[in-house]
């Protein structure tokens, strides 16, 4: 049973930090892609920062490069995304994804989704 859970949302004041945590489990974490997502509301779905767990090698989206930072405990199983200089346009639900193949920033590589947390700034 693949577990993906999110956790480190909430609400920021523009320029703040955050740092997002997935807690990853029930399946194959090493040599996979973890990704993650966000979404606004109206908006689609925007893939904002991957990172493969056999090497750590990282891919992020224009929108978040330089201010964003994704990295992995690999003892245990845990990937974070941290967050600097947020700006309003950072505001969305924030969702971890895994079973990618390879980095990628697309929903479709994906098999497995977590609840979502909820990022904020203001």
């Amino acid at each position: 049973h693949v577990q993906l859970v999110e956790s480190g949302g909430g609400s920021v004041q523009a320029g703040g930090s955050l740092r997002l945590s997935c807690a990853a489990s029930g399946y194959a974490y090493s040599s996979n892609c973890l990704s993650w997502f966000r979404q606004a509301p109206g908006k689609e779905r925007e893939g904002v920062a991957s990172i493969y767990t056999g090497d750590s090698s990282t891919w992020y989206s224009d929108s978040v490069k330089g201010r964003f930072t994704i990295s992995q405990d690999s003892a245990k199983n845990i990937v974070s995304l941290q967050m600097n200089g947020l700006k309003s346009d950072d505001t969305a639900t924030y969702y971890c994804a895994a079973g990618g193949q390879r980095l990628s920033l697309l929903p479709s590589s994906f098999d497995y989704w977590g609840q979502g947390t909820q990022v904020t700034v203001s």
